[in-house]
């Protein structure tokens, strides 16, 4: 298959039949942010807002470029947010002024002010 059809056929994360190294298999506990972003998964589709499909959609759409840079759960956040612009559930301006609300809650946190931990401010670092 020439590159050109690759680039038409496959799909971004249809690496199936490719070559590629040793896929080395670790268990590791997911980040607070990652546990977070599959809850807001389950909470999107359960309320049928973006659902599975939607979401290997939105994966796909990013390109294979941005798929092969993204961590998994990065994928998600941005299909997610692109998903909800679309839909005009959500506008860029909303999702960075609550960016700034976020990163100020950690700064204060990283900086001393609250004696309690960043999940006790409701995020931590995004």
């Amino acid at each position: 298959m020439t590159d050109t059809a690759n680039l038409v056929q496959r799909l971004p994360n249809d690496i199936g039949g490719l070559s590629a190294g040793k896929i080395e298999q670790v268990d590791h506990e997911l980040e607070p942010w990652e546990k977070r972003c599959h809850a807001l998964a389950d909470v999107l589709d359960f309320h049928k807002i973006i659902n599975t499909e939607e979401k290997r959609c939105g994966v796909e759409a990013l390109g294979a470029e941005m798929v092969a840079k993204l961590s998994y759960y990065e994928r998600w956040i941005v299909a997610f947010a692109n998903i909800l612009f679309r839909k005009r559930i959500l506008t860029p301006t909303e999702l960075a002024l609550k960016m700034q609300d976020v990163q100020k809650r950690w700064d204060a946190y990283d900086n001393g002010v609250h004696a309690h931990g960043p999940d006790d401010l409701g995020d931590g670092p995004a």
